[in-house]
Formats: structure tokens, C-alpha cells, sequence
């Protein structure tokens, strides 16, 4: 199991975005990440980082099951989101 991911990160400020992407590294190998303006004022801070969640442990996933405890936040989907 694993396999790289694009990680998008939108955030108010870039404070919160590298606060963000500091927690996904804590767990999974990342890249550097990188940063863009965001928002129609361009206020907001865009951060995209590429995840390698090959190099996670089986036992993190069991420590952390957040893909079975997720479902009701799915339901409240971005608007530039599918479904």
C-alpha cells in the first residue's frame, strides 16, 4: 500500500498552511512545499506539496482509522468539489 498524493492547502494566512503542512510531515515524507496566493483578493495562501504515504507504517493507519471516521465531514463537500 502507498503511493504519492497531491496535497492542496488553502488556508486564511500562510501561518495556518505551514502549520497544516508541518502535521501532514510529522507522519508522511513530503516534499518542500510550495506557495501561492489564493482567494479572489489574493489574501489567502495556496500550499501544494506531493505525499509519499509509502513510507507509512501499517500501524500508523491502525493508530489513526480518520478515513472511517470521516464520512459525515465528506457530506459537506467544497463547492469546486465533485459529488
Amino acid at each position: 500500500m502507498g503511493g504519492l498524493a497531491e496535497v492542496r492547502i488553502i488556508a486564511a494566512s500562510p501561518d495556518i498552511a505551514q502549520r497544516v503542512a508541518q502535521l501532514l510531515r510529522r507522519d508522511l515524507r513530503c516534499d518542500e512545499p510550495r506557495s501561492y496566493p489564493a482567494g479572489p483578493d489574493g489574501q489567502g495562501t495556496l500550499l501544494h506539496l506531493t505525499v509519499d504515504t509509502g513510507q507509512v507504517s501499517e500501524e500508523h493507519f491502525a493508530r489513526s482509522p480518520w478515513l472511517a471516521t470521516s464520512h459525515t465531514q465528506a457530506r459537506r463537500a467544497h463547492t469546486d468539489e465533485p459529488g
